[in-house]
């Protein structure tokens, strides 16, 4: 089973990235949030990972530090949430804002997640409940509610990484944290920032 992985960045997209190690590239699949965090290609980098044997593949999610990958590990156990479901929390919401929002039972914070309905909210909820306070918070790396300006800058920070140059990445995040607020969520503004400049 693969647990880490470093080498050089050779690309990187919305939800994943790939890294060369020795000559073998390994296609990881990742939260925004560590994707932002990786530096730009081709750079060395270096990822946690959880490797997930399926019968028709092997698949690798890539993880900033352990407190993200820990919390993969749990919010997984949870019936209704795959690997993809699992990414797009962690995505919204760093490992410090879910034990909050689990500690207080803050619907709101989970239900602004894609993929997330009121069912499996309360699941998520009553489940991991008694176990969230015992959950490593790590450090943020990009809160998942912030300030307008912070929320426009993380994204930026993450288009960047992604290959955008800040001046055409900046106008799309500008009009898309206008459009959806700055209640928005990271993952959000990323992905609506993607397809506008997928249009230009």
């Amino acid at each position: 089973m693969i647990a880490l992985l470093t080498g050089r960045l050779e690309g990187l997209d919305a939800s994943s990235c790939v890294i060369d190690v020795s000559g073998v590239g390994y296609l990881v699949q990742a939260s925004t949030r560590t994707l932002a965090a990786l530096p730009p290609p081709p750079a060395l980098a270096r990822v946690l990972v959880e490797t997930v044997v399926r019968e028709d593949a092997i698949l690798l999610y890539g993880f900033v530090d352990s407190a993200e990958r820990d919390w993969f590990r749990l919010l997984t156990t949870v019936q209704g949430v795959g690997a993809k479901v699992a990414l797009a929390i962690l995505s919204a919401l760093s490992p410090r804002d879910l034990a909050g929002a689990i500690a207080s039972g803050d619907k709101g914070a989970l239900t602004q997640v894609a993929g997330v309905g009121p069912k499996l909210v309360i699941r998520l909820l009553t489940e991991l409940r008694d176990r969230a306070g015992a959950m490593p918070v790590g450090v943020a790396v990009a809160p998942a509610m912030v300030a307008a300006g912070g929320l426009a800058a993380d994204a930026l920070s993450a288009l960047a990484n992604l290959g955008y140059r800040r001046q055409e990445a900046g106008p799309a995040v500008e009009r898309v944290v206008a459009a959806l607020g700055d209640k928005a969520s990271l993952d959000a503004v990323i992905r609506d920032a993607l397809r506008t400049l997928s249009r230009q």
